[in-house]
């Protein structure tokens, strides 16, 4: 792999320096950070394998971007790279997509159906997801620091100004089993509301009904609601100009670390030991009743339902 030469290219290779797999989630992409800012520092050209919709996310990172879905062919683009990383998973179905792309050196945690894994670094299933990836840089001789979470803010776009400072209330998740009830989530909004705060809404467009409920339980206008109303690039200078943000274990909460924004973090099925904001970073607050169960369960986890609005609003109004 190259090493540094002081200057970077101007331009993406025709042959790819290093092609990362990551082709998940905002919260995903987002925890690879660190790992990603490593490779770079060898002085090589990163590109990103991962959904299109996060190319914003991968440029403040410092890399672009190829468009992948999960666990399918990589792209022609993405052939005969000089390394390879899988930041996807474990395998052996992930190795075998980026192996299938004919890379010239491949990084992976060892998998006994993946013959050519053999030696490399073992998966260690209760590592912080940060952690894991930075140990699988080092241990393949690439030095990598897991502190390196934070991303430069984007500058808010004028038409979203009214959000700077706002509290960011995000009740969205990708499961039900990591959704606190809307009801809850309108009391903390009130309670936000009330105290002089203005409350902003966030969301996907599939989410933005959510949000709306919320803001009529909250007794707030629909105004607040920008669900559905905001790409990715926008959703993140929200955040990064946000004066505290309220979420569940989503891909917000991982933004709010990456800016060091103030944030109050729901735990339910899943320990914020694997996923949660760095544990040294007093602004980031996490709530968690200790149990563990399917993140991706049709209902909110039993751990989760134990977290009462009385909680966040307390953790809100701490210095």
């Amino acid at each position: 792999m190259p090493r540094s030469t002081g200057q970077r290219a101007s331009r993406r290779p025709t042959t790819l320096d290093v092609l990362a797999l990551r082709a998940l989630g905002l919260g995903d992409l987002l925890t690879a950070v660190p790992a990603l800012r490593a490779l770079r520092d060898t002085g090589a050209h990163v590109t990103v394998a991962a959904p299109a919709a996060l190319a914003p996310i991968a440029r403040l990172a410092g890399c672009e971007l190829l468009h992948a879905a999960p666990l399918r062919p990589l792209p022609a683009a993405a052939q005969e790279a000089r390394l390879s990383v899988n930041l996807h998973g474990r395998g052996p179905q992930s190795h075998a997509v980026a192996l299938a792309a004919c890379p010239r050196r491949l990084i992976a945690f060892e998998h006994p159906m993946i013959p050519l894994t053999a030696g490399m670094p073992v998966w260690r299933a209760d590592e912080h997801e940060v952690d894991r990836w930075c140990r699988l840089l080092r241990e393949s001789g690439i030095p990598a620091d897991p502190t390196r979470v934070d991303l430069p803010a984007p500058p808010l776009p004028p038409c979203w100004e009214p959000a700077r400072g706002a509290t960011v209330v995000h009740p969205g998740a990708a499961s039900a089993a990591r959704r606190w009830p809307a009801e809850r989530f309108a009391a903390v909004a009130a309670a936000q509301a009330r105290a002089g705060r203005s409350v902003i809404l966030t969301g996907s467009a599939a989410e933005r009904p959510l949000a709306l409920a919320v803001a009529e339980h909250a007794g707030l206008p629909a105004r607040c609601v920008l669900a559905g109303r905001t790409d990715l690039a926008a959703l993140a200078a929200i955040v990064a100009h946000a004066g505290r943000v309220v979420c569940g274990d989503t891909g917000v909460a991982h933004l709010a670390t990456a800016f060091g924004i103030r944030s109050v973090v729901l735990f339910g099925p899943t320990s914020p030991a694997t996923w949660g904001p760095p544990a040294e970073r007093a602004q980031h607050r996490v709530l968690w009743r200790g149990s563990i169960g399917d993140p991706h369960a049709d209902r909110p986890d039993p751990g989760l339902l134990a977290i009462e609005p009385a909680h966040v609003i307390q953790e809100l109004a701490a210095p």
